[in-house]
């Protein structure tokens, strides 16, 4: 009874419609490319290369997988992962005949269909329609259109090297469109090679057939729409990403056949202010026609609204219209530095340090008053006591961005000026895997995190997304709420809202007083650290500021009650997915966090918060206890914490670190707090750190951290 229709009167690709925030339209995105071909118009090495990726027994069997069938609708019964068509029939009929809900009653007409026309139609005929009707992303439905998105020819001009590549497309082009991204390009190099090699076992191309496929054919640059020019692509992007994210049945593929309408976060105003602002500081301060250093520089930025989660503006690229199709706002691999600092305190602050325990018995919750070793080179210790060995079998020595000996400091100032010696001693205090439990709470992606193991990870060998920063650091302004940040409020499809698009509620992850106090610290970088080009905003700000170690990247993360907006920069060449070193970019020896990414925050947040009164944050409630790191003295004189000098003060804005300061030596007197519990026997308060022999960082790891393209972040 199930009835075979006519597959050319059943696709109807429609607009997809995107709105910004108030309700005003954005764009209008319908540019699916569909050609309907004979098979005598495709290639046989291209209609090959689909029967040998998706199912080499085509010609042959009677387009059915039973196997397939019964676990596909065992997994929808019993709620589990369900799958796409096993044979090119089954496939074709899901593309042309059926929506892409994932039911029992379409998997069975699927079933019934495609034995209806298994028996009608031959399997020329067949392959004809599947070829016609499949998705090869790049909005083009049907091989034809594909093959003159991807190489600029028609299907019947596809060589076996082409046709393959567009073969993996099959299996999902969000995933092996090479064009998208490096992880993207990796997938479809190796997809590309399998499909060869079955090829070869098909019969379908001889071994010296196939050895002629020795490069992989890169296909041309995607043609730029002129809908979805400037920031347009990237905001559209975004919002489509956040869609097959939130509900699995909106694949990509279902998103370009149209017929959505997509009311996104995205504040117009402020989108324009973020590209403004990162226009200006490029065009005053770069000369890539002059100087090489300044060719390449990439910025990505967001902006996310504290308490909430929605994202108000993000800054993309160039655009498309200039070769740009990377979204950099949400682009990973470019590690943060030293803007991950904060969560490694956030962390002592809420679960404790493994050192010594509080009165009640658990790791004691720290403060920020706490006193850590700051000295550039200073040798690490684990938990226990013993020092950390480095990847040549010696005690790890941690280097600062500068050097000098500024003695012990508290945690804030160790903030302020970003040292990194007090911040991966606290990384061993606290155990790396809880830094990590703490950084997923506020919402960072298991996948951008470098291993918790290393003893670098606490200054930010990790790799996540200007948004998910800007999400992270909103943590701080709310108060401890986490809220996962989203693009999109409300869509409707074909004129019916779907019900799947409500915001997911807020989640505590941060006492209140740890918000608070974190924040205290933050807005102590932002007005006399290594963040005071925010000063020039006129209201409350905290944030820090991020380099990496050979100046491969710069970030600032900062907020405002009303607004958390994190900015990186780096240089990367298109097509070449290596960061390039910020050294000598705009004339600069080097570049840091408080230069260019601070100024691109400070200029667009001056127009992003006109409108809005200034608002002080919370006086932070006292917190914690003071658990100074071992060898810390009580005498007043040997302590550096809140001294640090005039001169350091006044560089901080343009130097990463203060200028070297003459501190004492590490005493061995009694503990200021004689009255705290030691946790692990003989690491008491009154031993000292070993100071370093030669001087000199030893363990190989003090230059290059494990997992990291952008080495040690330094600040």
């Amino acid at each position: 009874m199930t009835p075979v229709p006519n597959p050319k009167d059943l696709i109807h690709d429609q607009n997809n419609i995107y709105y910004w925030a108030d309700g005003s339209e954005m764009t209008r995105k319908g540019d699916t490319n569909r050609q309907l071909v004979e098979l005598s118009a495709i290639s046989r090495p291209a209609q090959d290369a689909v029967i040998a990726a998706e199912n080499e027994t085509f010609r042959t069997d009677s387009g059915i997988d039973p196997k397939g069938i019964a676990r596909a609708v065992y997994n929808m019964a019993t709620g589990g992962e369900t799958q796409g068509g096993s044979t090119i029939t089954q496939q074709y009929v899901k593309n042309a005949y059926l929506s892409q809900d994932q039911t029992l009653t379409r998997k069975l007409k699927e079933f019934f269909i495609t034995l209806k026309i298994n028996g009608e139609k031959g399997k020329d005929e067949i392959l004809t329609g599947y070829l016609n009707t499949s998705w090869y992303g790049r909005g083009s439905t049907g091989i034809q259109a594909a093959a003159q998105a991807y190489y600029g020819v028609d299907a019947k001009d596809l060589n076996a090297c082409q046709g393959a590549m567009l073969a993996g497309l099959l299996k999902g082009a969000a995933l092996y469109d090479p064009s998208l991204s490096t992880a993207n390009h990796d997938r479809a190099v190796a997809r590309w090679k399998w499909i060869l090699d079955r090829m070869v076992v098909t019969k379908a191309l001889t071994q010296d057939e196939r050895n002629k496929c020795t490069d992989f054919p890169d296909p041309v640059k995607q043609k730029a729409s002129a809908t979805m020019n400037g920031e347009v692509y990237y905001l559209v992007e975004t919002a489509n990403k956040y869609l097959t994210s939130k509900d699995p049945s909106l694949t990509q593929q279902v998103i370009d056949r149209g017929g959505f309408q997509i009311y996104t976060t995205f504040e117009k105003d402020k989108v324009d202010a973020l590209k403004k602002a990162v226009d200006d500081v490029k065009s005053e301060s770069l000369k890539p026609d002059k100087r090489e250093a300044d060719k390449f520089v990439q910025v990505g930025a967001a902006s996310v609204v504290p308490g909430d989660g929605r994202i108000v503006a993000i800054y993309g690229g160039d655009g498309i219209e200039n070769g740009h199709y990377t979204n950099n706002a949400d682009s990973t691999g470019i590690p943060v530095g030293s803007t991950f600092k904060p969560f490694v305190l956030a962390t002592a602050m809420q679960y404790g340090v493994l050192t010594q325990n509080g009165p009640d018995g658990k790791p004691a919750r720290i403060n920020s008053d706490s006193q850590y070793l700051a000295d550039d080179k200073s040798e690490i210790h684990n938990k226990d006591g013993a020092p950390v060995m480095g990847d040549d079998g010696k005690p790890y020595h941690q280097k600062n961005d500068s050097p000098g000996k500024p003695g012990y400091v508290t945690l804030k100032k160790a903030m302020q000026f970003s040292y990194n010696v007090p911040f991966v001693q606290l990384g061993q205090d606290v155990g790396g895997s809880n830094v990590e439990k703490m950084v997923l709470s506020l919402g960072l992606r298991k996948e951008s995190l470098a291993p918790s193991s290393t003893i670098t990870y606490p200054l930010g060998t990790s790799t996540p997304s200007a948004i998910r920063m800007a999400s992270a650091y909103s943590v701080f302004a709310a108060r401890g709420q986490q809220n996962d940040p989203y693009s999109v409020g409300k869509v409707l499809k074909d004129g019916k809202e779907l019900p799947t698009f409500a915001k997911n509620p807020p989640k505590t992850v941060l006492d209140q007083a740890v918000a608070d106090n974190i924040t205290d610290v933050l807005e102590n970088v932002a007005k006399a650290g290594t963040g005071t080009k925010t000063n020039a905003l006129g209201r409350p700000v905290a944030g820090k500021t991020g380099t990496t170690d050979a100046g491969t990247s710069a970030w600032w993360t900062g907020y405002t009650p009303q607004l958390a907006t994190s900015v990186g920069m780096w240089r990367e060449e298109p097509g070449k997915p290596q960061l390039l070193s910020l050294n000598g970019t705009a004339g600069h020896e080097s570049v840091h966090g408080g230069d260019f990414p601070t100024d691109i925050f400070t200029r667009y947040m001056k127009v992003a918060l006109a409108n809005q009164p200034k608002a002080d944050f919370p006086d932070p409630e006292p917190f914690g206890q003071q658990v100074n790191s071992s060898g810390f003295s009580a005498s007043p004189s040997a302590s550096a914490s809140d001294s640090a000098s005039p001169t350091a003060a006044a560089t901080a804005p343009t130097d990463p670190t203060p200028s070297a300061t003459t501190g004492p030596s590490p005493s061995t007197s009694p503990s200021a707090s004689a009255s705290q519990t030691c946790l692990v026997p003989g690491l008491c308060p009154t031993r000292g750190p070993k100071p370093s022999k030669s001087g000199t960082a030893t363990g190989t790891a003090t230059d290059t951290a494990p997992a990291s393209p952008g080495g040690v972040p330094g600040q």
